[in-house]
């Protein structure tokens, strides 16, 4: 028959083990932290992603042509063409909050003299 003192030393060990795995480094509970926290950041980092995406479209629009020019210029600036009449149509502040678009500035050429 076995001694008593190795039952209770290889209990002692397993309970050391066991408390290492729940409590100790890289336990269960920091390594579900660590997964939240990296879902957190992986979503923040596709917004990101997203948000370069736009960036990088637009300075290639700015780079290769003036068509994104000319508008920045006519919304932001309120510039027309020669020969043009700038008419700016205001919505009631009621019916863009209704869900109708809102007209923005739109030159028009002016009328024949």
């Amino acid at each position: 028959m076995r001694p008593r003192w190795i039952t209770a030393l290889l209990l002692a060990l397993l309970a050391v083990v066991h408390a290492d795995i729940w409590w100790g480094r890289g336990s269960v509970f920091q390594v579900e932290a660590l997964r939240r926290e990296l879902a957190e950041l992986e979503q923040a980092n596709e917004v990101a992603r997203a948000r370069n995406e736009r960036l990088a479209a637009e300075v290639r629009d700015l780079q290769t042509g003036l068509e994104t020019v000319e508008e920045i210029a006519r919304q932001e600036l309120g510039m027309v063409k020669p020969n043009e009449i700038f008419v700016h149509i205001q919505v009631p502040a009621a019916a863009r909050e209704g869900g109708t678009s809102s007209a923005s500035g739109a030159a028009a050429p002016a009328p024949p003299r």
